[in-house]
């Protein structure tokens, strides 16, 4: 990957590209309520099984199946259709789409390309999910799929313990440890999704998605999901 590449990578999966993801929190904002996540390790807990059993794991299958199929204009927008409806509560379908329409209305003036713009004009009437937006922007700049995917979900689990931080709370120094024991699940997750078939997709992380159901009539919130 060239230096430019890596510029753009990393420009597209800062805190500070404007997506709104610092105000997402995926559940977690109920499970610290309910006392469910009230320290570090719990919080790293709780963002392993978002990231290897719950909605980061889908979006990685996604991620890699999207990234292959630029080329396969009809394939790519099935994915991308399915990849917007797979989420197992409202909200965290808000947190996924609307990330991806920010995502895309941002990339499309800032990093213009002639294959995104394609899939966002055939797709300006649809959802489109996060995960597919970012991974066909990779692949329309050249940019390989491995740290392009590690990239994506070292971003969704720095947001996450980002929104834990404030939420528990947690030091600086806490934080930071706990997005260090986060690598290897990344790493391993990014592994996985390689060798993962649509057919065989699926989430096994009830509680997270039980916590984002419970988050849609919390009494006092700071975040959307």
């Amino acid at each position: 990957m060239s230096d430019w590449g890596l510029q753009k990578l990393l420009t597209w999966t800062s805190p500070s590209y404007p997506t709104g993801a610092f105000s997402y929190s995926h559940g977690l904002e109920w499970a610290v309520e309910s006392r469910a996540v009230r320290d570090a390790e719990q919080l790293v807990d709780y963002v392993s099984a978002v990231l290897a059993r719950g909605g980061g794991w889908v979006d990685a299958v996604f991620f890699v199946h999207a990234w292959q199929s630029l080329n396969a204009r009809a394939t790519l927008d099935e994915l991308s259709s399915r990849a917007a409806a797979f989420r197992g509560s409202v909200e965290t379908a808000l947190e996924s789409r609307q990330q991806g329409k920010s995502f895309l209305e941002v990339t499309r003036r800032a990093w213009p390309h002639p294959a995104l713009e394609a899939f966002a004009v055939r797709n300006a009437r649809v959802a489109v999910s996060h995960s597919v937006a970012v991974a066909v922007s990779c692949a329309a700049h050249g940019i390989d799929l491995v740290p392009s995917l590690s990239c994506y979900l070292h971003s969704v689990a720095a947001n996450l313990v980002s929104a834990g931080a404030r939420l528990i709370p947690l030091g600086q120094t806490e934080a930071q440890i706990a997005i260090a024991r986060l690598v290897p699940v990344v790493r391993q997750v990014c592994a996985d999704a390689q060798d993962s078939a649509l057919e065989d997709l699926g989430t096994s992380a009830p509680l997270v998605e039980l916590c984002s159901l419970r988050h849609e009539t919390q009494y006092t919130r700071l975040f959307r999901s």
